[in-house]
């Protein structure tokens, strides 16, 4: 990644950090969590997923087709953050689906 890449997501989690610390509501409810004789630690964590943007044409297939499934890849890479995995086929049926079975 090029320097350039690096000093903007610099500046994100610099913008982030400093949004939750002015932030007059996060203030009030940390107030109020004091007064209820509570000390507050709080720590968040940002995963931030770069992917290079491609050019796409304009009458290019919307997601939700059949052909394409439900899911972008941009979908597809913010659920395996999460660790979700997708296993279902696009337009086959769902394996978890337990409605159908007589047992």
């Amino acid at each position: 990644m090029d320097r350039k890449i690096r000093n903007l997501i610099e500046q994100l989690g610099e913008a982030i950090h400093e949004t939750v610390a002015e932030s007059d509501q996060i203030a009030g409810v940390v107030r109020n969590i004091r007064a209820e004789g509570f000390e507050v630690m709080l720590v968040l964590e940002a995963t931030i997923g770069l992917n290079e943007a491609t050019q796409e044409p304009a009458a290019s297939t919307p997601a939700d087709t059949p052909e394409s499934g439900p899911f972008t890849p941009q979908d597809l890479n913010f659920l395996s953050s999460l660790r979700i995995r997708i296993t279902q086929e696009p337009n086959g049926p769902d394996p978890t689906d337990k409605s159908g079975d007589a047992g």
